[in-house]
């Protein structure tokens, strides 16, 4: 048996076929180095981690890729529009991420999208100055925009100067200018050379371009022309969006990487009901289902109806947190706010929703597979995470029994949450724990497709959201939540403390270094109680058995939705 177990994960690793009991002796070791790597100290767990999703979580080789047919994917939510640049949402990335390519992109055979898993799209080739403020990309030619309008370094410099602001007058909404305050201009050398200029180093900058939100537009098309009718250079043409019914791609002929897409379209159906969907899936009318919608639970009834679905569970660098706005009274006092936080039993919240799977972090995604993700000892001194839930209770009881409240007069609250399972299931498990203490908590369920502009108005006043990061790096996560100027920064918290640091972190070029800037920042933010997080989730994700050459992404629900490189073994 030990031969056998050697023989499967050596197979495994050098992508060789694998006979089925290979195939379920390799899944085993898997999990057995998953418990190993969760195991040893940090940073060795970090890379553990990192070798066994490289290993463990990408696709079998198979047969030669077959070309055909129309993959059948669900969407949760109704996208707000289909432009990439102008949302936030992932159901837009999912149903847009087809048409359209970047500069550069995480490789799509690997769960774990970072600096070290960037690879060339537009660009064939980039390059640093030795300052490390200006970074050159060499482009590809002969690529081809949808309408069969030619891609040029004047697409690239149109779409970052709409990012930065240069020229304000494009997008309706832009809540990634955040990520591009540092660069001053982007010039054009000829039709195939553009360059990046910043005003200091950034380390991120790649990481950023290839994530989910880091694709080009084209000069000659219109903003409200990108939000219901995408032109891009991808693999796949945008047909038909209908609003809450279904996204329509079909498979570019002309795509600039021969042979490529083999599907020979994606069909997205827009339902809003988990059940009807994990039913769907399980009646095979869906071939894959997203990133975070399947939890532990729903993953366990599936494998016992369905036993020959492939789940995939994992990390998705997506945060359950608490919005509060501290503009309005009474949560404008720090001590109501501290005594809310108190109350979270972040445990239970685990046990419930994911049968112990989710992990207990900060803002950053988690160790092993996060980065930034803070060690255990660090978390623990913080106020909230340290002692016992029963020893923080007493403590939140009596701090509102200060400030007036009690059994007899209790604080009457709205708890705002979006229509989507994975906030609601959080939610309840939310108010039913404020309302253990001095607290009469009640839920306000909001529409989903409205929620983001109501987040953005502040048009709450505690809410339970969900907050997912494309990049697991603090220039994307800390600075969209906590930039005084972002707007995705949903509480409009703004520390001028915390800006320096949040400018320090980014130049820093050390990683070690910039590391520790990173847990000051997660330490303040904690005590200034500006968006308690709760967990950080674990879901799986789902396909058919016949579904080929997808690779779930592991720290982001944004990455690997392009399809170029999907088939169907049928």
């Amino acid at each position: 048996m030990r031969r056998e177990f050697i023989t499967a994960l050596g197979g495994l690793m050098a992508g060789l076929p694998l006979s089925l009991r290979a195939q379920r002796l390799a899944k085993v070791v898997c999990i057995r180095l998953l418990d190993t790597g969760t195991s040893v100290g940090y940073p060795s767990r970090v890379i553990i981690a990192m070798a066994i999703f490289a290993t463990c979580f990408v696709a079998l080789p198979a047969a030669a890729q077959k070309q055909g047919g129309t993959l059948r994917v669900y969407i949760s939510a109704n996208p707000s529009s289909l432009s990439i640049l102008e949302e936030v949402s992932f159901t837009t990335v999912m149903a847009s991420a087809p048409v359209f390519n970047g500069l550069v992109v995480f490789d799509p055979m690997k769960p774990i999208g970072g600096i070290d898993t960037v690879i060339p799209d537009l660009a064939e080739s980039w390059s640093w100055d030795e300052s490390g403020t200006k970074l050159t990309f060499k482009l590809r030619q002969g690529v081809k925009w949808h309408d069969e309008k030619p891609f040029t370094a004047k697409d690239v410099q149109c779409t970052w100067h709409w990012l930065n602001g240069k020229t304000d007058d494009y997008f309706r909404k832009n809540p990634r200018r955040v990520w591009w305050t540092n660069l001053e201009e982007v010039t054009v050398n000829g039709d195939y050379e553009a360059t990046f200029h910043f005003a200091r180093p950034q380390p991120s900058v790649l990481a950023l371009l290839g994530s989910g939100f880091g694709v080009v537009y084209p000069c000659h098309v219109a903003a409200k022309d990108q939000r219901t009718n995408p032109i891009g250079t991808g693999p796949f043409k945008f047909v038909e969006f209908k609003s809450n019914e279904k996204v329509r791609v079909v498979r570019n002929p002309d795509y600039w990487k021969k042979g490529l897409p083999y599907l020979d379209a994606v069909d997205f159906t827009i339902v809003g009901n988990r059940s009807t969907r994990v039913l769907g899936l399980i009646a095979r009318a869906f071939d894959l289902t997203t990133t975070g919608d399947i939890s532990v639970p729903i993953m366990n009834d599936i494998a016992s109806q369905a036993p020959q679905i492939v789940c995939t569970l994992g990390p998705t660098n997506v945060s359950v947190n608490v919005l509060v706005n501290d503009k309005r009274p009474p949560f404008d006092n720090l001590k109501l706010r501290h005594a809310m936080a108190l109350a979270l039993d972040r445990e239970a919240f685990i046990t419930i929703l994911s049968h112990g799977a989710s992990s207990i972090s900060g803002n950053m995604m988690p160790l092993p597979e996060g980065l930034w993700g803070m060690p255990k000892e660090k978390l623990e001194a913080m106020t909230g995470y340290s002692g016992t839930i029963d020893e923080r209770r007493t403590r939140a009881r009596k701090i509102m029994e200060e400030l007036g409240y009690s059994a007899q007069k209790k604080l009457r609250l709205m708890v705002s949450t979006r229509d989507l399972s994975a906030y609601k299931d959080a939610a309840i498990i939310f108010v039913d724990q404020l309302n253990q203490l001095h607290f009469t908590a009640e839920l306000d369920i909001i529409e989903s497709s409205v929620w983001f502009g109501r987040a953005a108005r502040q048009d709450y006043l505690v809410a339970l959201n969900l907050t997912g990061s494309s990049v697991d790096d603090p220039d994307a996560t800390l600075v969209e939540s906590y930039a005084c100027d972002s707007e995705y920064n949903y509480t409009r918290y703004c520390n001028p403390e915390v800006t320096k640091l949040l400018e320090a972190q980014s130049a820093e070029r050390d990683v070690l270094k910039r590391r520790e800037i990173v847990w000051e920042i997660e330490r303040i933010l904690n005590e200034g109680v500006a968006r308690p997080v709760i967990l950080h989730g674990r879901t799986a994700q789902c396909r058919q058995p016949y579904v080929k050459g997808h690779v779930r992404a592991a720290n982001s629900i944004y990455s690997n939705w392009r399809h170029e490189q999907v088939w169907l073994d049928k």
